[in-house]
């Protein structure tokens, strides 16, 4: 999709070319300074005339009637320079990417060095750009018949920069996959729970390793009763379809250690059981995968960056429905872990299986745990749509998600458990511990019933139920699966690479 060249290198005539323009800096210079001598100043009289603004998310085309080596010009308002941060020009990358595709332009060129600030040097620009571009001319177009009008996307990018032209396509390729990967996991959730089965997402999972090479195992229903999964077992029992365990290890090192484990929630659609969800709350319940899709997002884009690190990815995945046979409230059930659980809401599903995948990463030798998943609607109360929750048991892990989450734009809150959290998950006359003790707090005490079952393995729960999905076109990308933590989850494990050789 990208190619790096000097502008002075254009033979033949472009589309257009994208040019950005501050506050700070209105003197046309530079490469549009050379554009606006080869239009005999009209830029200039443009921008005097309001015609062409530097006020943030203004964006003006200009014809040039063939006086130039492009046809348009795109002139970006970058508004004020300070505030121009990489998370900032990342969405400034992203308006850029729609109005192109609306255009209906299928190439373009873009003048890098112009969207430079004091706070985005130009490979951290590249980055921005390589990552916006597909995560916003994504789309989802689900099932509707296909139109007879052809269908026009951006295929060709060329960056126009005086930086060195190899680092500038390092730093494209990581940012491009980062949102690629960010893609494949909307696209997962986005589809509906009849098209994404558990046996869908291990068939899915088993194309992914073998594309990269990935080790892999896949836990059927008579693995997981030998094995003693009654968590997951439980969730499973009111559906026709099969539960699936799945398990994908990368090995970055030369041994199993200091392996990170990924572990997601895969509920394909969730009634909530006999727990029953209202008519309006279950709907869009097919995305109450959207852990699982994040660690499948994060292992494509590890699998295409191969770093030194040892990632072994687990997956909890079933349906949660009502039958004859489904768990119900009173039940007592026996998690992998040996310890024993009172079912108080079958709609506190998401936990019971993540009991089990926990307790697998383990035994698989997880040194470090990173679970996320759709858990609780406490936690949209508590933090909004746009907020994922976190919570711990290990400061030092938890600020190295921290930082990769302020690296990937991706807004996260710590919530506490506190002791007298987890003596509420104990409280229960019939076994060791309770799925749901109450409304108050909802969404910490999902998470200290899930600590029980890290124990002092270091550990960081991420509740994305109001961050998966977005009601609303933005910047970055369409209503629908937002593919939330990929980029956090992928970003953690390069700079915890880092770390390591430091």
């Amino acid at each position: 999709m990208f190619t790096v060249q000097n502008h002075t290198d254009f033979t033949e005539r472009q589309t257009a070319i994208i040019v950005g323009l501050s506050e700070k800096n209105k003197k046309v210079e530079g490469l549009l300074g050379e554009l606006d001598a080869q239009l005999d100043g009209q830029i200039t009289d443009l921008l005097k005339e309001g015609d062409i603004s530097s006020k943030k998310n203004k964006i003006s085309k200009i014809h040039t009637f063939g006086k130039t080596a492009f046809k348009r010009i795109f002139v970006v308002g970058l508004g004020r320079e300070e505030k121009l941060n990489f998370e900032e020009l990342r969405k400034v990358f992203g308006r850029v990417a729609k109005t192109v595709q609306e255009s209906r332009y299928t190439s373009v060129a873009i003048a890098l060095d112009t969207f430079l600030t004091d706070k985005v040097d130009v490979l951290d620009a590249a980055h921005a750009l390589g990552e916006a571009i597909p995560m916003a001319t994504y789309m989802y177009d689900g099932y509707k018949k296909k139109s007879n009008e052809p269908e026009i996307k951006l295929e060709n990018v060329t960056i126009v920069t005086d930086a060195d032209n190899e680092e500038i396509k390092a730093s494209l390729n990581v940012g491009y996959h980062f949102g690629t990967g960010t893609n494949s996991a909307r696209t997962l959730v986005n589809l509906p729970g009849n098209m994404l089965t558990a046996t869908d997402m291990a068939n899915y999972a088993s194309e992914l390793s073998e594309k990269y090479g990935f080790e892999l195992e896949i836990l059927e229903k008579e693995d997981m009763e030998k094995l003693g999964m009654g968590a997951l077992l439980a969730v499973n029992k009111g559906s026709v379809e099969p539960p699936k365990m799945i398990v994908m290890k990368y090995q970055g090192k030369d041994e199993w250690t200091d392996v990170i484990g990924l572990v997601g929630k895969g509920i394909t659609f969730d009634t909530g059981g006999y727990s029953i969800k209202p008519k309006d709350g279950i709907v869009g319940m097919k995305s109450d995968m959207g852990g699982a899709a994040a660690v499948l997002g994060a292992m494509e884009v590890i699998g295409e960056l191969k770093p030194e690190q040892n990632v072994l990815a687990v997956i909890a995945s079933t349906d949660n429905m009502i039958s004859g046979n489904a768990f119900k409230p009173d039940d007592v059930i026996t998690s992998m872990s040996g310890k024993t659980i009172e079912v108080l809401n079958t709609d506190a599903e998401g936990r019971l299986v993540l009991a089990d995948a926990i307790t697998y990463a383990k035994q698989h030798g997880a040194d470090y745990l990173v679970d996320v998943a759709t858990l609780t609607g406490g936690v949209i109360i508590a933090l909004g749509n746009h907020t994922t929750g976190a919570l711990t048991n290990n400061e030092d892990l938890f600020e190295q998600i921290l930082e990769a989450s302020y690296e990937a734009g991706e807004e996260m809150w710590r919530l506490p458990i506190f002791e007298h959290a987890k003596e509420r998950v104990r409280n229960s006359k019939v076994a060791d511990l309770n799925n749901s003790p109450g409304r108050d707090g909802h969404a910490i005490f999902a998470a200290a019933f899930i600590g029980e079952f890290a124990e002092e393995t270091p550990w960081v729960h991420l509740d994305i139920a109001g961050t998966a999905t977005a009601k609303s076109n933005h910047d970055l990308g369409p209503a629908g699966g937002t593919g939330v933590m990929v980029r956090t989850l992928v970003t953690f494990v390069l700079r915890f690479g880092e770390t390591e050789e430091e």
